[in-house]
């Protein structure tokens, strides 16, 4: 707990008369000359009391949503625009980016995105085609999906790294859901036309949330839940490409590790051919190691970035000359061209960013990010795209390529147009167990190990997220992974709510410094005095009767198993809300219960530091009154001083 600093500037114990020689001394000792020079500023005290109350209302929260909104559509603050056309312009300013780097933007920026954008596709390309048999669609679609959004994205977007594309995980989370719906193998037609509507609908919330500035909803799954989705993820995608990789004609469209298994227990048992697995092993040794080359010298990272691509053009030559396709290699077999895409327009259905975007020095707004991939995805849509988003692998190499804007993306757009015009046919002979290893290649990425272990030492609850999400993908599918790591993630957010820390409170010797006494053994216990810390920031329904009850065990020492307070009760009570910000009915009966119950004892309660909002409701429920407006402070110190003046009055009299 951080310490609580006055802001006092009457400091009734900073003086150097009034310092405490030795720790063991007593402070009854010190008390008497404390106390003289707390009555001669015992009205300044007050007065200060009344200014914590004499605040203004805080904003209504319907005022504070549309004053960020205004904020977001007019920049300048409440300037508004001179004229319809100038505020039209700073409207298409702030929906298209472009406008605005785009007058900046030179030759030399345009090379190096030619060269960005050429390394990306000829990792993108592979990749695509591989994600798109993950999301059981035939190999063009995914191809699609590396053409329209990256456009899209290049108009709207504010990163400049970013690759746009599918990905491994979303395409296994939309093969897994709708399957449910309807098998691919018996109505592809249909499969297909359900693909392009939720990618629809993803886009239309994906660009509703950035527009209502919901962006932070994302955030509800924590950075432990993230991990350990993945890494389950990872291991079932891994699992998933052992049928292209050993040639499996038959296989299961669970995603669990318990029917995938097996079903490669049942293929093995049945025909396959091994030259699909020793060909698809060869190759994905080959990317590994460029991989490898590319992490230990930085200069050939484009070794890496374009082995996927050499050992596609490598294993389809090889299959084209040997005619391997009629000995059992398995291969892709179709491939439509461009012209498709325009015939399907009528069939469409209605993280990443930020690491980049801070290691070249420049922050995004997460909300105008939403909105571009929304819409980019509700245009795929309808050009038979299915969801596409930021690539953290083709990203990376994006960044080390050293790209400059979000031209990059079009740059892969073009190439990717070129290899639908031109190379599609080429690819009948591209076999399975190349996509199988592409894909496998990419996966150790998303198992990070390390992270999982740090999560573990820092702490065991967010562990405890990792590996529900992480087992929950495994043997259950990527719908449990998620609902378990939410579950896990709020059932954590519920607890500390429900039970949130109640600390005493001392002052560290010869300072206005008041901490927690366990967590600074030397603070000193104030004699007469009962220090009490609220540690959540709503005092609300579900935490009020926690808080009541335990500060009425800290008072009373109903608590056998505290050993922090001395045998006296205290004449004083002082809540520290300086951590409440918001407080609800629920909270404000049970702060009147806990003055009605000390009062009826002799123990008057005092409060100091209440939040904005805390300290308006208190006002409008008159809580106020109840309390007293002379025993509500600014800080604890003010309070301090105020408790030990009057207990001071009391003996003399």
């Amino acid at each position: 707990m951080d310490c609580q600093e006055s802001l006092s500037t009457d400091r009734p114990f900073g003086s150097k008369e009034r310092e405490l020689p030795e720790f063991s001394q007593t402070l009854q000792g010190a008390m008497a000359p404390v106390a003289m020079e707390l009555d001669s500023s015992m009205e300044q005290r007050t007065e200060l009391a009344f200014s914590v109350l004499n605040t203004p209302d805080p904003p209504a929260p319907w005022k504070e949503f549309a004053s960020s909104v205004k904020g977001k559509v007019f920049p300048g603050g409440k300037k508004r625009p001179s004229s319809l056309l100038h505020g039209l312009v700073s409207a298409l300013h702030g929906l298209f980016p472009v406008l605005i780097w785009g007058r900046n933007y030179d030759l030399k920026s345009f090379q190096r995105d030619i060269v960005a954008g050429l390394t990306i596709a000829s990792l993108g390309v592979p990749q695509s085609i591989g994600y798109a048999n993950l999301a059981k669609l035939d190999p063009q679609y995914g191809l699609y999906t590396n053409l329209v959004p990256p456009i899209i994205y290049a108009v709207m977007g504010t990163s400049r790294e970013i690759a746009i594309g599918p990905v491994a995980v979303v395409s296994l989370l939309l093969s897994s859901m709708v399957q449910k719906v309807i098998d691919p193998s018996t109505d592809p037609t249909a499969y297909k036309k359900i693909i392009f509507t939720v990618t629809f609908f993803a886009g239309v919330f994906q660009a509703s949330f950035g527009i209502l500035r919901l962006g932070f909803l994302v955030d509800f799954l924590s950075h432990a839940a993230v991990v350990g989705f993945m890494g389950g993820a990872a291991i079932v995608i891994g699992l998933q490409q052992l049928k292209g990789l050993l040639g499996l004609s038959h296989f299961t469209n669970k995603t669990d590790m318990v029917s995938v298994i097996n079903a490669v227990w049942v293929g093995l048992h049945q025909t396959w051919h091994p030259a699909n697995f020793f060909l698809g092993c060869s190759f994905l040794i080959f990317i590994l190691v460029t991989r490898l080359v590319g992490r230990r010298k930085m200069k050939l990272f484009w070794v890496a970035a374009i082995a996927p691509l050499l050992s596609v053009i490598a294993s389809t030559l090889i299959v084209f000359l040997t005619k391997g396709d009629k000995h059992g290699l398995k291969t892709i077999q179709i491939c439509k061209d461009w012209s498709s895409l325009c015939s399907h327009c009528s069939h469409g259905g209605c993280g990443c960013w930020r690491s980049f975007a801070s290691a070249r020095g420049y922050q995004l707004d997460g909300n105008k990010e939403m909105v571009a991939i929304g819409f980019m995805n509700v245009v795929g849509s309808l050009s038979s795209c299915y969801v596409a988003t930021g690539s953290f692998s083709r990203t990376a190499v994006n960044f080390m390529a050293g790209c400059k804007s979000p031209v990059s993306n079009v740059v892969m757009a073009i190439t990717v147009f070129f290899t639908l015009e031109f190379l599609t046919r080429l690819l009948y002979y591209t076999p399975t167990a190349i996509l199988a290893s592409i894909i496998l290649s990419a996966l150790p990425g998303l198992i990070d190990v390390g992270e999982a272990c740090t999560i573990w030492k820092v702490d065991k609850m967010d562990f405890l997220a990792c590996l529900g999400a992480f087992f929950g993908v495994l043997f259950g599918s990527v719908e449990i992974g998620l609902m378990v790591a939410v579950v896990i993630s709020f059932a954590r957010i519920m607890l500390s709510t429900i039970r949130p820390r109640i600390e005493s409170m001392g002052r560290i010797q010869g300072t206005d410094t008041f901490c927690s006494a366990r967590q600074y053994p030397i603070a000193a216990k104030m004699p007469g005095l009962a220090i009490i810390h609220i540690g959540t920031s709503f005092l609300c329904f579900m935490n009020a009767n926690f808080i009541r009850e335990r500060i009425t065990q800290y008072v009373l020492h109903d608590d056998k198993q505290d050993k922090e307070y001395d045998e006296e009760k205290p004449q004083f009570v002082i809540i520290d809300m300086s951590n409440v910000m918001n407080i609800d009915s629920s909270g404000m009966a049970a702060l009147g219960e806990i003055h009605n119950k000390l009062g009826s004892l002799g123990i008057q309660v005092t409060i100091a530091n209440p939040g904005w909002q805390v300290i308006h409701k208190m006002k409008l429920a008159k809580l106020v009154e109840i309390i007293g407006s002379s025993r509500i402070f600014l800080t604890v110190a003010d309070a301090v001083g105020a408790c030990l003046s009057q207990i001071d009055d009391n003996r003399h009299v």
